[in-house]
This record gives C-alpha cells, sequence and structure tokens, in this order.
C-alpha cells in the first residue's frame, strides 16, 4: 500500500470512528431524554388521575394516598402537588398548611411557567416551574391541578450529552494526531537514513545498500538509491578499466618504441660474449677457469634482462591469438629443455602427470609456451632449496574442458596476497617486475578459460588453468 492510500485510508478511519461515536451517543441520550419524560408524563397523569377522584369524590380527600404518591414523584423532580376547586380552594395539597387556602383564579396561568417563588430553597442551580392543568371530565371542569416540579433533569441529559460528544471528538482528534505522529516519526526517520547514505555515495563510498523494508513510496525510494549506487559501481569499474586500457596503451607505444633500442644492445652483448668466451679460450687457455663462469653470468643476466623487456611488451601489446591444434605433452617436452640447465643448478625436478588419452587442444601453442615458462619459473623462485614441480593434464569429457596443473613444493603464498598475485607489478621477488602472472592471465582468458589457485604457507601452491576443449 503506497503512503498516500495510507494517509487516506487512516483519515477514513478516523471519520467514521467519530460519526459512528457521535450517533452512539446522540442515540443514548435520545433514550435518556424520551425515558425522562415518559416517567415525568406518567408522574403527571397520575396526579391528574388523582385529581379527578378527589374533585368528584362525596369524601374528604386521602391524604395518605397523596402522601405515599409523593414520596415516589419527589424522585422526579415534584416539589408539590395542589388540587384546587373552581372556586379557588385548594382542598388537597402535598404540603397540609396550604388546605383550605385561596387562590386568585385569574391570575392562575393555565400550562408551564417558571414558578414566581424562583429558586426553590436548597435547589442549587435548578429552577422550579409551576404546571397548571385544569381537570375536566365530559364538557364540566372540575377544577385545576397545580404542580411544581422541576425540570432539570432533561437539561441535565442534554449536557451530559454535549460532555460526551466533546470528549468523544477529542479522543478522535487525539487519535488523529497520535497516528499523524507516528507516521510521520516512521517514515522521515527512513528518510533521514536515506540522506545520510546519499552523504555517503556523494563522498565516494559506493558500499552503500539501503535495506527495502516496505512496498511504499519509501521502499520506491530505497530501490532507486540501490539501483543508482549500481549503476555508478558499475560506472566506476567501467572508468577503472577504461584508465587501465589508456594506460595499456601508453605501455604499449612505450614497449613498441624502447623495444629495438633495448633489445638491439643486449643481443648484441650477449653475441660478444659468445665472441669473448671462444677468444679468451684460444688466448689464455690457463684462466678459463676464472672467466668462463663469469662470462656465463654476464650472460645469464643479459638473458634476463631480455626476457623482462619481452614480458614488458607483451602486456603492452594487444594479443593476437594463432589457433591451432597442439599436443600438450609434446609441447612440454620440446618448452622443457630450455629451462632444463637453469632448474638443474638450482636442484628443482620436473614431473608430468598426464591423462594417457589426452586430447589434442585448440590453443595457440606460442602463447601457452610463454605462460608454461612464467608458471614454472614462480614455482622453481619459490623452492631457493630445490623440490619437485608437477605438472599435470587432464580432459573432463562431460564438461569438454582442459584442466592442467602447475604443483610446487615452495614457500606458498599468504592468503592475502593471493587475490593481488594477477595484478600487473605486484611482486615478492627483489628481481621481477609483476607480470609474469598478470601476462599468464590475460592468455589464458582470451582462450575463454580461467586460472585458480590454491596454496598453504610453507607447503606448496597449485595453479589450476581450465580452458574449453
Amino acid at each position: 500500500m503506497t503512503l498516500n492510500s495510507k494517509l487516506v485510508m487512516i483519515m477514513l478511519s478516523l471519520l467514521v470512528i467519530a460519526v459512528l461515536t457521535l450517533f452512539f451517543l446522540n442515540q443514548y441520550s435520545q433514550n435518556d431524554m424520551v425515558k425522562e419524560i415518559q416517567e415525568s408524563s406518567s408522574v403527571v397523569t397520575k396526579a391528574l388521575q388523582m385529581s379527578i377522584e378527589d374533585l368528584t369524590s362525596e369524601y374528604e380527600p386521602d391524604r395518605e394516598r397523596l402522601m405515599e404518591y409523593m414520596k415516589e414523584a419527589r424522585e422526579r423532580g415534584v416539589k408539590e402537588i395542589n388540587i384546587i376547586s373552581n372556586e379557588g380552594e385548594i382542598i388537597d395539597s402535598s404540603d397540609p398548611t396550604k388546605i383550605g387556602k385561596k387562590r386568585e383564579i385569574r391570575k392562575m396561568e393555565k400550562g408551564l411557567r417558571a414558578s414566581p417563588g424562583g429558586k426553590p430553597e436548597g435547589a442549587g442551580s435548578s429552577r422550579a416551574y409551576d404546571l397548571v392543568v385544569p381537570v375536566i371530565v365530559g364538557d364540566e371542569q372540575l377544577g385545576y391541578v397545580q404542580i411544581n416540579l422541576l425540570l432539570d433533569n432533561i437539561r441535565t441529559i442534554q449536557h451530559d450529552n454535549f460532555v460526551n460528544r466533546v470528549v468523544a471528538t477529542s479522543l478522535v482528534f487525539l487519535l488523529g494526531i497520535t497516528l499523524t505522529i507516528f507516521l510521520a516519526r516512521r517514515y522521515t526517520a527512513p528518510i533521514n537514513r536515506l540522506a545520510g547514505e546519499v552523504r555517503r555515495v556523494a563522498d565516494g563510498d559506493l558500499s552503500v545498500t539501503f535495506p527495502v523494508q516496505s512496498g511504499d513510496e519509501i521502499g520506491e525510494l530505497a530501490r532507486n538509491f540501490n539501483e543508482m549506487v549500481d549503476k555508478l559501481r558499475e560506472r566506476e569499474i567501467l572508468e577503472k578499466r577504461l584508465y587501465e586500457a589508456e594506460h595499456l596503451s601508453k605501455v604499449g607505444q612505450l614497449a613498441s618504441g624502447i623495444a629495438h633500442e633495448i633489445r638491439n644492445p643486449l643481443n648484441y652483448i650477449s653475441l660478444a660474449i659468445d665472441h669473448l668466451k671462444s677468444e679468451f679460450h684460444a688466448a689464455c687457455p690457463d684462466k678459463e677457469g676464472r672467466f668462463i663462469p663469469l662470462a656465463d653470468k654476464i650472460k645469464e643476466e643479459v638473458r634476463r634482462a631480455n626476457y623482462m623487456v619481452v614480458n614488458f611488451m607483451n602486456y603492452g601489446r594487444p594479443l593476437k591469438l594463432r589457433i591451432a591444434d597442439v599436443s600438450y605433452p609434446v609441447l612440454i617436452e620440446k618448452a622443457m629443455p630450455v629451462l632444463q640447465e637453469k632448474l638443474a643448478e638450482q636442484r628443482i625436478t620436473v614431473k608430468t602427470a598426464f591423462d594417457p588419452d589426452l586430447p589434442t587442444m585448440r590453443v595457440d601453442g606460442e602463447m601457452l609456451r610463454n605462460c608454461l615458462f612464467n608458471f614454472v619459473t614462480n614455482a622453481a623462485q619459490a623452492m631457493p632449496e630445490g623440490g619437485t614441480i608437477t605438472l599435470g593434464a587432464a580432459f573432463d569429457r562431460k564438461e569438454g574442458r582442459f584442466r592442467l596443473t602447475f604443483s610446487d613444493e615452495g614457500i606458498g603464498i599468504r592468503e592475502d596476497e593471493i587475490a593481488k598475485i594477477f595484478q600487473p607489478w605486484f611482486t615478492t621477488r627483489e628481481a621481477g617486475i609483476g607480470l609474469g602472472l598478470a601476462i599468464t592471465e590475460r592468455i589464458v582468458k582470451e582462450h575463454g578459460g580461467e586460472i585458480r589457485v590454491e596454496s598453504t604457507a610453507g607447503r606448496g601452491t597449485t595453479f589450476t588453468v581450465v580452458l574449453p576443449g
């Protein structure tokens, strides 16, 4: 239900409650008034009946009967009853002192009139009235009945009804105010919280998520806010990717510019070292034991520098895959001799664990060879004291995917570093530049695959490359 609907329902409910309350109070008051009028009429009727009996009787009036009647009549506000003959003589009265006295007929006003005596004694704010009714039997008037009574019961009922209506209206109004305050607090509180979250987003915190707890306008506003934050996150990711793309473009331009400037001197130095080795061997064979290891180290450093330049260039340039059928065991067999000498120096052995019926793979052989070199090089760096590197390969025929594994027995990777190892320029090696695994990840993703990492500190690391078949 929307906020507008809730407000309309509350207003209608308050209106219905007020109308029903006033209706029932009015009905109750009317019933009391009817009852009071009926009882008062009954008292007057009985007084008239007694007056007729006294006026038509040949005997003296029965005073005990009149006094007995007055006990009940006083509860209905009757203060005094006088039965008067046509000559104006009071033949019976609730006040014995008035019996036999004369009343001037001309001064008697028939009907209901305020008592000339004003307020009766002890009546408080009440006012007495005289009701004079002629007693007529057939065509003959026998006399009059004068009833002195108080009519404040009806006024009290009307006053009580007015007070009850005012109180009921005030309670309904108070209920409306209470509901209004409740709704105001209920809806302003989430709006204030939402405003606070908006300020956080404006300050750059895009991790904000506002809970959707209702289906009204506040809930709709919360959903729109969350959608806005999601789009801002997507935009931030796109901006980061655009920045990375621009960065890679600049890196590629830089790499293409410095490639020949660096690689050509490195190739010349490598050739020069080979030439010096042959010349030195012929000229100073007695010092060959000291010079040859030094020359080999220089050539190794030149090779390592050339390898870094190649990695730098490969990361900066777009990948162009040349897909072909490649036998993974044959690829390993051709690639490992290049690394074998270095691995042997570090006392590292390489084992393979391939499925016997492993099919050929549709990949770029040169790119996959580069990935293999990066995995084996990282594994060797993680085992400074030597160890075993296990290369595994299997094909899941149900999923149609290859799983290539590269396991070592090295120092492992800390849990907080696993998420960073594929980031460019991140490295834990003093001699590395942090591009080997970044390039490897790019190559695997370009093939439509993924890389998974499992590592235990002090026990080794396993990289799993999943490639489509």
